[in-house]
């Protein structure tokens, strides 16, 4: 199977400013893409890698701007994430963590908090947020390395609860052409939309089990792109190990 590379997203340094006004979603204004990096990415290292978490400036950069786990891959500067950090602070997204212990300022998200919601729907959220619409089954299989989703049903029930919020926190897109299953996206920026959408699959293509969230293609298609990222990442490491000796 052939993965496609993520896009890269060149965003030079500017002043951010709050989105667009939302007539449905959760927050009073649209998250700017730039936002949405920087809390998703407080979020997944919150859940993945508590030890390292708050982040000091350098780590959140670094979380933001890593290929593996992302799409689109972006290329953010200080300034840029100084000003994505300054508007998630007026939205009580994000806080600073300053003290006579903390050498550095370090940043939390209080996006748990400020939705009311648990680290399941946190997960999924996050996994929304960094790689943009997706399917139960691979939202199942990325979410695992952050909260429990040992069950098929996990995945589904964390999308209906979050869907069933007033406002709600995520949608579910159209079925796309060429995909059984159809796709999830978050609310917290502006409205998305599912490319290729409007053209339904035969009924035949899609058995029960995917209206379970259950496609195991889908499944299959996460766990290589997963694997195929890890491997980029796993490259790029060992090239920077070598050049210390050449």
């Amino acid at each position: 199977m052939i993965v496609s590379p993520a896009t890269m997203v060149s965003l030079t340094s500017r002043e951010l400013e709050p989105g667009d006004q939302m007539s449905d979603g959760p927050l009073a204004e649209a998250l700017h893409p730039v936002e949405i990096r920087v809390l998703g990415s407080l979020i997944e290292k919150q859940l993945s890698t508590p030890e390292y978490y708050p982040l000091t400036m350098n780590a959140l950069i670094a979380a933001c701007n890593q290929k593996s786990n992302r799409d689109p891959v972006m290329q953010l500067d200080l300034d840029t994430v100084e000003a994505a950090i300054r508007a998630l602070r007026a939205y009580e997204l994000l806080a600073v963590r300053t003290g006579p212990k903390i050498r550095k300022e370090k940043y939390a998200q209080r996006a748990a908090e400020r939705l009311e919601v648990s680290a399941r729907e946190l997960a999924v959220l996050c996994e929304l947020m960094l790689r943009g619409p997706q399917a139960p089954g691979a939202l199942r299989t990325r979410c695992a390395r952050m909260a429990e989703f040992n069950d098929i049903e996990t995945a589904p029930l964390a999308l209906e609860e979050l869907a069933g919020r007033e406002p709600p926190l995520v949608v579910q897109l159209p079925r796309a052409s060429g995909r059984a299953e159809r796709r999830w996206a978050h609310l917290l920026g502006d409205a998305p939309v599912e490319e290729g959408a409007g053209q339904d699959i035969p009924s035949e293509a899609a058995p029960a089990r995917v209206a379970a969230g259950n496609d195991p293609i889908e499944e299959l298609r996460a766990q290589v792109q997963d694997l195929a990222e890890a491997f980029r990442a796993l490259e790029q490491r060992f090239d920077a190990f070598r050049a210390q000796f050449e």
